[in-house]
């Protein structure tokens, strides 16, 4: 079984349980397994997390498949990155 690791905020809607062995032989099918489990949990799986297989990161992770000995870490995703605009003049040099 894989074993599978809430990460963050999400170990919270599941009541703090933040780890679980399951079957999974996809994203696709763990995402299911822990909606059925923890309905709460399946609104932020469907808005997307990010996914860390064995110490890979995917994007969109839906198809990729789960071995039956694989480390799986879900994580909130996280924003910005965007850029900021300066609305005062610096007062010297940029470094």
């Amino acid at each position: 079984m894989a074993r599978v690791v809430l990460v963050g905020n999400l170990a919270q809607v599941t009541g703090g349980v933040a780890e679980f062995d399951l079957s999974a032989t996809s994203v696709h099918q763990l995402f299911r397994q822990l909606g059925e489990l923890h309905p709460a949990l399946a609104p932020h799986l469907e808005s997307g997390v990010a996914v860390a297989i064995d110490g890979q990161i995917f994007q969109d992770a839906l198809l990729e498949p789960i071995g039956t000995d694989s480390e799986v870490f879900l994580l909130p995703q996280i924003a910005g990155g965007g850029r900021t605009t300066r609305t005062t003049p610096h007062p010297g040099p940029l470094p």
